[in-house]
C-alpha cells in the first residue's frame, strides 16, 4: 500500500467547497466508485449478524442462554465483519496496526473503511479524537468510508431476537464529528448534516 500518498488523499474532502444540497450526489459518486458494492456491504453485515446466533460460548448458545451487552455485541460485529470480508474478497483485511481502518483494502487504502456500531435506534457515536484532525503525518485518518450498523439490544424476558435496524454507508470527515463540550466528556456525535447527506441507508428494518 502507498500509505502516506492514501493517507494525503484522504486529508482533502471530497465535500471540500461544495454547498451542502450537492452532497448527497457526491455521497453516491463516491458509494458507487467503492469496491464494495451496496449489496455486498449489506450481505457482510446481514451474515455477520447471523454468525453470533450461530456461535457457542462452552455449552451457552448466544440468545438462547446467554445474552450479551450491547459492547460485546459490538465486539462481535467488528471482529465477525472484516473476518467475512476477508474470507469472501481478495485484497481486503482486518485491521492489522494501529494505524489501519477496521477494514483493510489493501490495493488501495483510501477505500478502507472505518466501522461503528451502535445499540441506539438511531444515531452513532465514537470517541472524542474523531473530531479532531489526523495527529501528525503517521496517524490513523478520521477522514475516509464509515460503515454503521445500528442494532437492536438483547432482552432475555421478552423472548424477542434483536435485530440489526440501519445499516449505513458513506464518507466522513472529522469536521462531521461534534465533540462533548464537557472537560470529562469522552464522546462525540455526528453532525445532522452528516445523517441528512453523507451516510446512505442501505438497509433499514
Amino acid at each position: 500500500r502507498s500509505g502516506l500518498n492514501n493517507m494525503n488523499r484522504s486529508k482533502i474532502s471530497p465535500y471540500a467547497s461544495l454547498n451542502e444540497e450537492l452532497w448527497i450526489s457526491k455521497t453516491e459518486e463516491l458509494i458507487k466508485q467503492h469496491p464494495l458494492s451496496e449489496k455486498e456491504i449489506v450481505q457482510l453485515c446481514l451474515d455477520s449478524w447471523e454468525n453470533i446466533f450461530s456461535s457457542r460460548i462452552g455449552n451457552l448458545q448466544i440468545g438462547k442462554n446467554f445474552f450479551p451487552s450491547p459492547q460485546i455485541v459490538g465486539a462481535l460485529l467488528h471482529a465477525l465483519i472484516p473476518a467475512n470480508i476477508e474470507a469472501r474478497f481478495e485484497n481486503w483485511q482486518g485491521e492489522k496496526n494501529k494505524y489501519d481502518k477496521d477494514i483493510v483494502y489493501i490495493k488501495d487504502d483510501y477505500y478502507s473503511i472505518e466501522l461503528k456500531t451502535s445499540s441506539d435506534p438511531k444515531y452513532i457515536f465514537g470517541n472524542r479524537s474523531y473530531a479532531q484532525p489526523q495527529d501528525g503525518i503517521t496517524g490513523k485518518s478520521k477522514n475516509g468510508y464509515y460503515l454503521t450498523i445500528n442494532f437492536e439490544k438483547f432482552m432475555p424476558d421478552l423472548k424477542l431476537r434483536p435485530e440489526i435496524k440501519i445499516i449505513r454507508f458513506g464518507w466522513l470527515d472529522h469536521t462531521d464529528w461534534i465533540a462533548q463540550t464537557a472537560a470529562t466528556g469522552q464522546q462525540a456525535r455526528l453532525s445532522p448534516e452528516a445523517y441528512r447527506s453523507k451516510l446512505k441507508i442501505l438497509y433499514q428494518k
